[in-house]
């Protein structure tokens, strides 16, 4: 047997006690710094705000989420997109082309309007 089953997994106690007999619907955010806490079954339906180092991050814990730790739903780094001079040329052409669209329904709408059986 390792090591690591026979010190068991890691939940707070202090967070178990914050949750212990209160009704997930009715409970505010529990705000921790404890990423390194597993999520027990015990947790389902309550909101933790789990710190990224920055902020507090809602996560709003499931079924699928029993067995994971807290910290993974709270991410700590910004993914900034890369790209260039070319990958900015592809987004104005795509954005342009939305706002072409748009005005063309605007458009095909008032003249659905305009050409309504006059009496």
């Amino acid at each position: 047997m390792t090591r690591s089953i026979k010190k068991g997994i890691y939940v707070d106690e202090r967070l178990l006690k914050k949750i212990a007999g209160k009704n997930p619907l009715n409970t505010p955010t529990i705000k921790t710094w404890k990423r390194a806490c597993v999520i027990s079954p015990d947790m389902l339906g309550f909101t933790f705000g789990v710190h990224n180092g920055k902020t507090h991050v809602d996560v709003l814990v499931t079924e699928d989420m029993v067995g994971h730790r807290l910290g993974e739903f709270s991410p700590t780094k910004k993914f900034i997109k890369h790209g260039g001079k070319m990958q900015k040329e592809l987004e104005q052409k795509k954005k342009e082309a939305e706002i072409i669209a748009a005005k063309g329904a605007t458009a095909a709408t008032a003249d659905a309007k305009g050409a309504a059986p006059q009496k």
